[in-house]
């Protein structure tokens, strides 16, 4: 085992110390933003319902989560290896599961206090200031909290397990991407079926504004904004920065060897500094729009984290490869390993700008495709739609061409070494990632500012002024949401490529203890060249998971938002009085049906993402689970972008027209816009950012499994029967829970058929 020296040992400590302090200065931040005056009493009435429903959903999510968090903890066990490390493992899962369920938890326990605060500070002088500050600081106290918890598992199990290290962050990794691709799910068919029967029953049927307090699924569809943009993009943003750490930390032992395993996280500390920084720089001056400001302390932040990751590979790593212990065939390289190491990390600070402005193109208010997508609502929704479809294929190839470029750049500048070019693209996710705790601010932001309109609007208690400064800063807040969407799938792309080098050396270290490898049908399963037809099907296979994965998801959101339309319905229908304001709507049983469907819905997909490689890898080998990993990729990405995307756009689309264009609220354009921004829900709050937790589960799953894989399927001797037998039980349960739930669709179509039936007889 590689045993640290002194000074990577009192690095590595240093760095600890750091993320302790990130979550101090996390704190520090709360106290902060719970300082702020919240309101007044029918502000905090709306505020406090809003709280309970959030709170009751993730408390139930993480029970039904614990279970299937004990399941896969024993599962680990199974898997070779040696007994420390298989236990280390096991233990690094439950604590990556846990951290990125504290990190969600936080993020929605902040949030639903601080929306109050922002639609308070609205009512005061300079209310757009002190609205934008406070917004973007609790978004900075989950920011700060994400580098903090994966600083310090990752620190923690370094300190521990030295040269073992990578293979325990592995489960870390694990952990803490299932749990944010369920939690993803989860919250994101819970807020878009509460917004979707919102819009659909209170906007165009009845012809109230968005947050009426008549309308029924109003707190719910604020409940949402919490446990879905907060909660799912906390966790995710957290898996991001756990699974490429995983990545970096398992290629760099390989390429440079000690100074390749402590050099990733003195990277990712830099990012704690540039967190800090990025918080307090960014302020909103005078008018100013607050994109601009979040702009600029993120471009800032970006320039000053690629300086210093610069200094410390000046400072820590030698100037020659030949100076560095790793095990990796590099082939003949010359280059510099400062260099190549500083230059990776600014690649990944660059790729993270360019993201950022062409997602804010593609997605802005002020931009020419969301302007394109604003204009067609004069000819109804219809093109509308078309529009925004096609403003998000587009997107998706620059971005995905833009991410392209960046691994071609890190590739040519590794000269060619495939082992190198792979840490290098690991490093550069590294310095993507120095900028995450302002991107989690910049994220947060909007559901802060989006709920804090709705507040104001339900109170009836903020004047005209005050309304219109909460209306850009939920504009810019859906602008934010959506550059940071953009960036998390660029982060799961590096992430995803990188792993790829982690999967290969796993599969050579168990080719290493086969004796007498098979031949025939065992070539062909353990080869990894494309042009082979069983390693083909593997490609194929990847992009069905994830064209199935989306499928299920925004399927997920239609029956459930069919619900939420049939209650709001149902309480107009009965209720007459709410319209007049006589009754109370009954918003607890909106809450409730959302709960119980985003629960009852979770299931399926997180099969589907533990159980296909398990499938693919035992029943066809190695070499096609490497295909079906890059098929995954390549689809996860467009599809990602593209949903992602053109849901910004029809988003936006909508914010332009209630502004006045084209006829303004009520006209027969902003009912288009509606149509358009419904559709657009699921697309980027549940399908489209699912997919980067995904993409991270399946490879980390692949990498876990492709020992036994190798043992089961390489040697002359293998248990083909056994081996197939696994591969035949995942496929069984992952399709088996796709089955499951279209039989249980078709139920659901049935009984709402059955009510609409009993409600024409009365």
């Amino acid at each position: 085992m590689l045993e640290l020296g002194s000074t990577s040992m009192t690095i590595v400590a240093v760095i600890a110390a750091i993320a302790v302090v990130s979550l101090v200065f996390a704190l520090v931040l709360r106290r902060q933003v719970l300082a702020a005056p919240n309101g007044t009493e029918k502000m905090r009435d709306i505020g406090q319902a809003v709280q309970e429903g959030a709170s009751a959903y993730l408390n139930r999510q993480f029970r039904t989560l614990a279970l299937f968090a004990v399941i896969v903890f024993g599962l680990l066990f199974l898997l070779p290896g040696d007994g420390g490390v298989r236990v280390g493992r096991s233990v690094a899962f439950l604590v990556g599961a846990g951290f990125s369920a504290c990190i969600g938890y936080l993020g929605m326990w902040l949030a639903v206090r601080a929306n109050v605060r922002v639609a308070a500070a609205a009512t005061r002088p300079g209310g757009r200031t002190e609205g934008a500050r406070i917004a973007f600081r609790t978004g900075g106290v989950v920011g700060m909290s994400v580098v903090g918890l994966g600083l310090l598992g990752a620190a923690g199990v370094v300190l521990i397990y030295q040269g073992d290290a990578p293979s325990v962050l592995e489960g870390f990794g694990f952990g803490a991407a299932l749990l944010a691709m369920f939690m993803r799910v989860g919250g994101g068919i819970f807020t878009k079926a509460a917004d979707v029967g919102a819009d659909l029953v209170g906007k165009v049927e009845q012809g109230i504004p968005e947050d009426d307090p008549r309308n029924a699924a109003t707190i719910a569809d604020n409940v949402g904004d919490n446990v879905g943009d907060c909660a799912g993009m906390a966790a995710d943003l957290f898996e991001s920065y756990a699974v490429t750490l995983v990545a970096a930390l398992i290629l760099g032992k390989a390429v440079m060897g000690e100074q390749g395993l402590v050099f990733p996280l003195v990277v990712t500390a830099v990012g704690a500094l540039v967190a800090v920084l990025g918080v307090f720089i960014t302020r909103v001056k005078g008018q100013e729009s607050g994109l601009t400001a979040i702009y600029r302390g993120f471009y800032v932040s970006a320039l000053i984290g690629a300086v210093l990751a610069a200094i410390a590979a000046f400072v820590y790593l030698p100037s020659s490869f030949s100076e560095l212990s790793g095990t990796a065939d590099l082939g003949d390289v010359k280059a510099d390993p400062r260099v190549v190491a500083s230059l990776a990390v600014v690649i990944g600070v660059v790729l993270a700008g360019i993201i950022l402005a062409v997602t804010g193109y593609f997605t802005g208010t002020t931009s020419k495709p969301t302007l394109h997508v604003a204009a067609t609502s004069r000819t109804g929704a219809a093109t509308v739609v078309l529009s925004g479809i096609g403003v998000g294929f587009e997107s998706a190839v620059y971005t995905a061409g833009i991410i392209a470029a960046a691994i071609c750049g890190v590739f040519l500048l590794a000269g060619g070494s495939i082992w190198l070019s792979l840490f290098l693209i690991a490093l550069a996710g590294c310095g993507l990632l120095t900028t995450v705790g302002v991107i989690v601010a910049m994220d947060t932001f909007g559901p802060v500012s989006d709920n804090a309109q709705g507040i104001a609007e339900m109170s009836g208690e903020v004047d005209e002024e005050g309304a219109q400064i909460l209306t850009d800063l939920d504009a810019v807040g859906n602008t934010t949401k959506a550059i940071t969407k953009g960036i998390a799938i660029a982060t799961a792309v590096l992430a995803a490529t990188a792993l790829f080098g982690s999967y290969a050396d796993a599969v050579e270290g168990a080719l290493a203890e086969v004796e007498t490898v098979g031949t025939g049908l065992v070539t062909s399963m353990l080869t990894y060249e494309i042009i082979s037809p069983v390693t083909l099907v593997g490609v194929i296979l990847g992009a069905a998971t994830v064209f199935l994965f989306s499928g299920l998801a925004v399927d997920a959101v239609t029956r459930a938002a069919g619900a939420i339309v049939y209650e709001v319905r149902r309480q107009f229908r009965e209720h007459p009085g709410i319209m007049t304001y006589e009754e109370r709507p009954e918003y607890g049983r909106v809450v409730d049906i959302c709960t119980r469907d985003s629960l009852r819905e979770l299931a399926t997909p997180g099969l589907l993402a533990a159980f296909a490689p398990i499938a693919v890898g035992f029943g066809l080998g190695v070499g096609p689970l490497a295909g079906f990993l890059a098929g995954a990729i390549g689809a996860g990405v467009l599809m990602a972008v593209f949903l992602a995307n053109s849901g910004g756009a029809w988003d936006n689309a909508k914010k332009i027209v209630e502004d006045g264009a084209y006829g303004g609220k009520g006209s027969p354009a902003h009912e288009a816009t509606i149509i358009g921004d419904t559709v657009g829900d699921p697309f980027k709050d549940t399908a489209g950012p699912a997919i980067n937790p995904l993409i991270k589960v399946m490879n980390l799953v692949s990498v876990l499994i492709a020992p036994a894989v190798v043992l089961m399927s390489a040697p002359e001797d293998a248990n083909t029967v056994l081996r197939i037998g696994i591969a035949v039980v995942a496929a069984g349960i992952a399709f088996g829970a796709v089955i499951f739930s279209r039989l249980r669709a078709s139920r659901v179509d049935r009984e709402q058929e059955a009510e609409i039936e009993a409600d024409a007889v009365v």
